[in-house]
């Protein structure tokens, strides 16, 4: 065991609790256990130096990940692979002839009107598994009882849970990335997303700099920490959420008839944006319930941090599509889509083993089967700032 003398910054972090000192720079590399893997080193007592130090306390890192993404998981089925989803257009207005009879005219009621069916098909899957040998006795030694073994078992069956939380997060999240480039693309074909906005592709940025002087408009990275401009975008939120409930054509890329009422609407903000609503247009308001922002899911990125989670790596979108259109676009604060314009559906997921009787080791092999969709025919709305 490895003692060291602290007494020196111990005396220098207590005049800076107290007050007594600047605030110094600390140097904590011999304070703070950051822990060490052993490979061909052991600790030895300090006593006579001979005896080998013992385990007093395991504790193994078993927590569950509950994962961060919006929740469009669907259901799953055993048997087939398509999913067929079937909708109807609306049936147009015909001449009511009740008020327009004349004398021996004669009126045909066996016209038969086919009703207009549209059928749409999604047969893709994704697929991956995760590997966990187990073995029989080399771990046994490593442990005092078996109830500190099965401890450790379980910790790796969690680290399998875990990974495929991970890995289905980013499943979904990439679902709902290309449902956003294919919106920006058919909008924004031409890829070009500042100076203009669409009904779809909603920039946030450009509207709020419209209604203000030239010498007041805002670039994207300002849109985000300026009070005025968050309570301008959480207005265009309302007022979107409110127009989707109405039956309309505007806001899918497939201009077919959808309404969206809310208990069918998923809401996605990107956090930052999300936690800046609150601060701003919470905390000197007596009215909070019209100022805050609606109900949400939060995601921290639709793609990924980056190396120091700047908003510049946060709210972009670099893909290409499944459609094969190419988007790099940045800026992108929420999502508002009906609950069937996207989701990851038929999720399958078994276990098969295999003991190898000669090295006396079991092999879990963790299969994960999913289909990801995404639906032009429903609404689905992007609001970014560029």
């Amino acid at each position: 065991m490895k003692v060291e003398q602290i007494y020196n910054i111990i005396n220098t972090i207590s005049d800076e609790q107290l007050g007594d000192s600047v605030i110094v720079n600390e140097d904590l590399s011999n304070l703070v256990d950051i822990g060490a893997e052993f490979e061909n080193t052991v600790g030895y007592d300090s006593f006579v130096r001979s005896l080998i130090d013992k385990v007093g306390r395991i504790v193994f890192v078993d927590r569950i990940y509950g994962g961060r993404a919006p929740s469009v998981l669907m259901d799953g089925w055993q048997y087939g692979s398509i999913m067929q989803k079937i909708s109807t257009t609306l049936p147009e207005a015909q001449e009511n002839e009740e008020w327009m009879l004349e004398d021996g005219q004669s009126y045909d009621p066996f016209v038969f009107k086919k009703p207009e069916a549209l059928a749409k098909f999604f047969n893709d899957r994704v697929t991956f598994d995760i590997q966990l040998s187990i073995t029989t006795k080399q771990v046994q030694s490593a442990f005092a009882n078996v109830g500190e073994m099965n401890a450790f078992i379980s910790m790796l069956y969690t680290s399998v849970a875990n990974s495929a939380t991970v890995k289905t997060d980013a499943l979904i999240m990439r679902t709902i990335n290309n449902m956003i480039g294919e919106t920006l693309y058919s909008e924004m074909p031409n890829g070009v997303y500042s100076g203009k906005s669409g009904v779809r592709a909603v920039n946030l940025l450009y509207l709020y700099n419209q209604t203000v002087d030239a010498g007041d408009a805002l670039t994207a990275d300002e849109f985000i920490r300026t009070p005025a401009a968050v309570r301008f975008a959480v207005g265009i939120f309302k007022n979107y959420i409110d127009r989707i409930k109405v039956m309309s054509t505007l806001f899918n890329m497939g201009g077919q008839p959808r309404f969206t009422p809310e208990d069918r609407l998923h809401f996605v903000v990107l956090s930052e944006f999300a936690n800046n609503a609150d601060v701003f247009l919470q905390s000197d308001v007596y009215h909070n319930e019209l100022t805050r922002i609606p109900d949400a899911e939060r995601t921290v990125y639709w793609q990924g941090s980056g190396t120091d989670y700047a908003f510049t790596n946060t709210s972009a979108i670099k893909i290409q599509t499944s459609a094969g259109h190419t988007i790099d676009a940045g800026g992108v604060l929420a999502v508002m889509f009906d609950r069937d314009a996207l989701g990851v559906a038929n999720i399958e997921r078994d276990v098969t083993t295999q003991y190898n009787a000669k090295a006396r080791f079991t092999n879990n092999f963790y299969h994960y089967t999913e289909g990801l969709f995404n639906d032009g025919n429903e609404n689905f709305i992007v609001f970014y700032a560029a």
